[in-house]
């Protein structure tokens, strides 16, 4: 199959695109960068993601558009209109690339979503594919209008859309709040966060590669799947074995998770201090059972490759 996967060259795409062409597809890859190369797939420049955007040569003989390309969540946000942003890149953006593709007869396109459009956090229950969609954030937010916008196209055109819903993505190019969990369980500097007591759901990159090459497989597939690799973990018990993996023994001091609330708004570290306290759990069993999918990688396995990626960039 020809298939378009729009920022390859990223994090996800990286673990994807040599997957795929595995499988025996031919990978068309886009990229702002005109220099920028990825092994076993031709690159096609693009211009900035937004409404405007002309995906026609990138289109040419496409049959199935995977689109990872995305402004993505950032922590210290310093748009005006982060919103508004946003909706530019990720709603509109993701709206005129599934028209384009309908219009020239794609009939398959896979959309990297975020479990953040569930919400930002999880009771007793974990999240459901089927829940009403509760996003928080400008980024949360573009994301869900997004997926509106794709079902809304889907239902006028004989195109197959397919949500994919994950939760915190580990695994070697990592960045963000997991590549500072790693610099910190690195350090093994004493960690306020034994008193804990969550739950949260994460998937290994490559375990998220391995579910989106069975959705192109499953070609009647359609609709919203939740994705998460085959255990949950405390944040206390995640550290224990991020520090582990990287050949550390971690000191993680039993404060509990109400006393450290207070210390994050004073210094002004609250959404980071939220995401390790509160539980964020999903339910994959539904995409168990429909995409007959087990998780290749054990969550061990995830972590050790992980951490030898980071241990390796930290002696480069």
């Amino acid at each position: 199959m020809r298939i378009l996967v729009t920022g390859g060259s990223g994090f996800v795409g990286l673990a994807l695109v040599p997957r795929l062409i595995a499988d025996g597809h031919e990978i068309i890859v886009t990229s702002r960068d005109a220099t920028a190369s990825v092994a076993g797939a031709t690159v096609r420049q693009i211009g900035e993601l937004g409404p405007e955007t002309d995906w026609s040569e990138a289109l040419e003989g496409i049959e199935a558009v995977i689109h990872l390309a995305a402004r993505v969540h950032v922590m210290n946000e310093t748009a005006s209109d982060p919103l508004g942003e946003n909706r530019r890149t990720n709603t509109q953006g993701t709206a005129r690339l599934a028209s384009d593709a309908a219009r020239v007869g794609v009939r398959h396109f896979i959309f990297l979503s975020t479990i953040k459009v569930n919400g930002e956090a999880t009771g007793p229950s974990p999240f459901h594919a089927t829940d009403v969609p509760a996003p928080q954030d400008p980024y949360a937010i573009a994301k869900q209008e997004a997926e509106q916008a794709l079902l809304g196209i889907a239902a006028k055109e004989e195109m197959r859309v397919v949500i994919v819903r994950p939760p915190l993505i580990y695994g070697p190019g990592v960045r963000g709040n997991f590549l500072s969990l790693l610099g910190l369980c690195q350090k093994a500097w004493p960690l306020p966060f034994g008193g804990i007591e969550n739950s949260r759901s994460l998937i290994f990159v490559g375990n998220l590669a391995d579910l989106i090459s069975r959705l192109i497989e499953k070609t009647k597939a359609s609709g919203v799947y939740l994705c998460r690799d085959g255990e949950d973990l405390s944040t206390p018990e995640l550290l224990r074995r991020v520090a582990k993996a990287l050949g550390r023994n971690p000191v993680i001091l039993p404060v509990p998770g109400f006393l450290l609330r207070p210390a994050g708004i004073l210094t002004g570290k609250s959404t980071a201090i939220s995401r390790l306290t509160e539980s964020l759990a999903v339910d994959d069993g539904p995409t168990r059972r429909d995409l007959d999918w087990t998780p290749p990688f054990s969550m061990l396995q995830g972590l050790k490759e992980t951490a030898a990626w980071f241990s390796n960039r930290e002696r480069q």
